[in-house]
């Protein structure tokens, strides 16, 4: 997934949640609908959330130091575990308070036909929103169901607009439910009701983010696929006698650290050994530009397997 593609999908994102926040705000002062007014929310935590999003995708992109040798790329992951926390903390709390304190206090919703007009629009600008993130995030599932790719997806400025913009799919047409049952059955605590089902629907998608984003933090393992493709490299080679391990840790969504152990024959010189690590080297970073760093190690299988038991 390329930089320019994540923030494509940012960009188009925070357009239509702007727009689409003031418009939910000024209808729910007209029309004093709970819900509304929590897709009001809604919309503008996500809006500051993409703000976060490319504010961290620019934090990350800054180069190693000495205070950072490996560079900022997890910053990107830093800043979407903080979305996750707004969107909970924010988005689902003032949801559910609001949709609790309308069922505690009903009053009936007026000008109803205004709120459907603005959640129709939002419908429309929402899905096109969720298109452009789905549209891009397809392109990395290879083989994989959505669902297997999302939870193995390494690049949250996607995923987290995604889930995003699927949970605002589902919270208007709760919303629209919601209040077109409270006016045709003059039961205006349905309208409450339907603000806390958005809530309950926000605070999911937050732990599910949450979960995601905390493996990328504390270290997940490149794709299966990549492993075994660097494992293949290693078996292939004439030099390599065996391969103890073979550790891998995404540093960023196209940032992959790499570390290797492996054995050589007792009769190989230092020169074929030194000319066999640049090669694999070499071929690694070519064949998967995602590993940005190598590092092999030369240990022999028994010296290797003492390690691991000590």
């Amino acid at each position: 997934m390329t930089a320019q593609g994540s923030k494509k999908v940012i960009y188009a994102a925070l357009a239509g949640n702007a727009l689409i926040a003031v418009t939910k705000f000024t209808a729910a002062a007209f029309t004093g609908s709970s819900a509304m007014f929590s897709e009001a929310i809604h919309s503008s935590v996500d809006t500051g959330n993409q703000c976060l999003l490319l504010y961290g995708m620019r934090r990350a992109e800054r180069p190693a130091d000495l205070r950072h040798p490996f560079g900022y790329s997890k910053e990107i992951y830093f800043w979407a575990f903080v979305v996750a926390i707004l969107i909970f903390a924010v988005g689902a709390g003032v949801s559910f308070y609001e949709g609790v304190q309308k069922t505690l206090h009903p009053h009936a919703v007026t000008n109803v036909h205004i709120n459907y007009l603005v959640l129709g629009a939002a419908i429309v600008f929402e899905g096109f929103a969720w298109y452009v993130a789905f549209k891009e995030f397809k392109r990395g599932v290879r083989k994989r169901s959505m669902l297997r790719a999302l939870l193995h997806s390494k690049d949250p400025s996607i995923f987290t607009v995604l889930l995003e913009d699927t949970a605002a799919m589902l919270g208007l047409i709760v919303a629209l439910v919601g209040i077109f049952l409270a006016d045709q059955l003059n039961m205006p605590v349905l309208d409450g009701v339907a603000s806390m089902v958005i809530g309950v629907i926000l605070a999911l998608a937050a732990v599910i983010l949450a979960y995601e984003t905390k493996a990328l933090l504390i270290g997940e393992s490149a794709d299966e696929e990549v492993v075994a493709g660097v494992r293949g490299m290693l078996k292939d080679n004439p030099q390599v006698t065996a391969i103890n391990e073979v550790l891998t840790m995404h540093m960023g969504p196209a940032d992959v650290l790499t570390n290797i152990s492996i054995d050589f024959a007792d009769s190989a010189s230092a020169e074929q050994i030194e000319t066999t690590i640049s090669t694999l080297e070499r071929q690694i970073k070519s064949d998967y530009p995602e590993i940005r760093r190598v590092f092999i190690e030369v240990q022999s299988r028994h010296g290797h397997t003492l390690d691991q038991k000590g």
